[in-house]
């Protein structure tokens, strides 16, 4: 098989960094350019990145060599190389916005892990397994913007991957309420342990918009596409708490859930067991099971359990029943892997196989 070329907006950064280890040998997409801010442009991957490269996996040897480009100057040049690029930009939101739509202007498809452009009414916000029928809006999009072939789509928030798999297969049963605490590693912020003083031997009860994401990103991946528009899920409400505390990597959720009807453990094990929407497409990145769920009193644990299915697994434990809501488990994801690169990666995977990538 012909690889399909893509390239890396934000090469040097973590999430950059992720999704080069990642694609090394993807039997779908070859990364063929690799972008960044104007002080890396010009050079050599190898010396834009020395002394920033923070993957256990050394360098890729074909990305080694390869000059990074200017990811605003040398946008044509870009577009010339690849039919994807994948955004992991660290800039002004509108900044990225329009960085974004220049490359879809020029035919190209844009996967972003930037929550740039999340709301924008056109934009479609995946978590492939669960919502991949909203790809149904790149038309709109493309009607809109006057597009013919690129468009824009994002993925959601890292921390949602940590229970909103869980409460998907349950909405049918009519969840009320549901309270998260997440407990975030500091990848989440595009850092190490070794880099941020302030968070060793430290937990950080704030981070910033991350609440607010946590309890409204899940509503628009359960919305309905209305009018060529996206219209937000108004059930069930959300409340969430997020700390940051001192792990490199992977998200841990404690979650309560209320239901409107009555439902029994091993019903709620069963619907988590058989949810795998992607099994019969057989992408390379999707998880099979999507979810793993674990019947001992300790798991998951972030350190043993973060890189289950290469890191692409979602697993649960602890389910239990609550004097106060109806149900109580724990959920964990790996937050570079499943909620950033790897995510993206997935989609754009979806992406081929429903023929919006050719």
């Amino acid at each position: 098989m012909i690889r399909i070329p893509v390239g890396i907006l934000g090469a040097t950064g973590m999430v950059g960094q992720r999704f080069i280890t990642l694609l090394k040998n993807h039997p779908w997409f070859e990364v063929v350019c690799v972008a960044a801010s104007p002080n890396s442009a010009g050079k050599k991957y190898r010396e834009a990145i020395k002394g920033r490269w923070v993957m256990d996996l050394p360098i890729p040897k074909n990305i080694s060599d390869l000059t990074v480009l200017s990811v605003e100057k040398d946008m044509d040049e870009i577009a010339s190389q690849v039919k994807v690029v994948f955004s992991a930009l660290d800039l002004d939101k509108e900044k990225i916005k329009e960085i974004e739509n220049g490359f879809a202007t020029l035919g190209i498809a844009v996967v972003s892990n930037n929550s740039a452009h999340r709301w924008s009414k056109d934009v479609p916000m995946i978590m492939p397994e669960i919502n991949g029928n909203h790809l149904n809006l790149i038309p709109v999009q493309q009607k809109n913007h006057k597009w013919s072939n690129g468009f824009v789509v994002v993925k959601p928030n890292c921390s949602i991957q940590s229970y909103v798999p869980m409460l998907t297969p349950l909405l049918k049963f009519g969840i009320k309420k549901v309270i998260v605490t997440t407990l975030q590693a500091v990848s989440g912020a595009g850092k190490t342990i070794k880099g941020w003083p302030e968070m060793q031997e430290n937990v950080i009860p704030f981070i910033d918009g991350e609440e607010e994401k946590s309890e409204k990103e899940p509503m628009k991946i359960w919305g309905e596409i209305k009018n060529g528009t996206i219209v937000s899920s108004k059930e069930p409400v959300i409340s969430a708490t997020c700390i940051r505390v001192p792990l490199e990597d992977g998200h841990l959720a404690a979650v309560s859930i209320s239901f409107n009807k009555k439902i029994s453990k091993s019903k709620i094990i069963s619907e988590w067991k058989n949810f795998n929407p992607l099994k019969k497409m057989n992408l390379p990145s999707a998880p099979n099971p999507f979810i793993t769920y674990m019947d001992f009193a300790n798991r998951p644990q972030t350190r043993i359990d973060r890189n289950l299915e290469n890191g692409m697994g979602i697993s649960v434990g602890r389910l239990r029943e609550d004097g106060i809501n109806a149900f109580k488990f724990i959920g964990l994801s790996h937050n570079t892997i499943r909620g950033a690169a790897g995510g993206a990666i997935l989609t754009a995977e979806l992406l081929k196989v429903e023929g919006y990538i050719k």
